[in-house]
């Protein structure tokens, strides 16, 4: 059984404190220039973490990804003739 995960974007004020985040979560990416961290955690404890994040003194904004609420499954997706030729190919 596959556990539904979340995704949780983290703002923080120095890379140094990237340990400290990565203890509630599988972090997945980290940006030094934009100062953000992608982590995974499970959608039960989301709201959990969240909080415990928030009150960080080195976090200034945490936000939810939207991404389990984006609907994947598309109606009229038909495939392109010129890449279906390609696949047959093997290119």
């Amino acid at each position: 059984m596959r556990v539904k995960r979340q995704g949780i974007i983290v703002y923080f004020q120095h890379m140094k404190n990237i340990r400290q985040i990565k203890k509630h979560g599988h972090l997945i990416h980290a940006s030094k220039k934009q100062k953000y961290a992608l982590l995974y955690v499970d959608q039960e404890d989301t709201e959990f973490k969240m909080e415990k994040l928030e009150r960080m003194p080195f976090v200034s904004r945490v936000i939810l990804s939207h991404k389990p609420d984006i609907r994947t499954d598309y109606e009229n997706a038909k495939p392109d003739k010129a890449k279906q030729y390609d696949y047959k190919m093997g290119i």
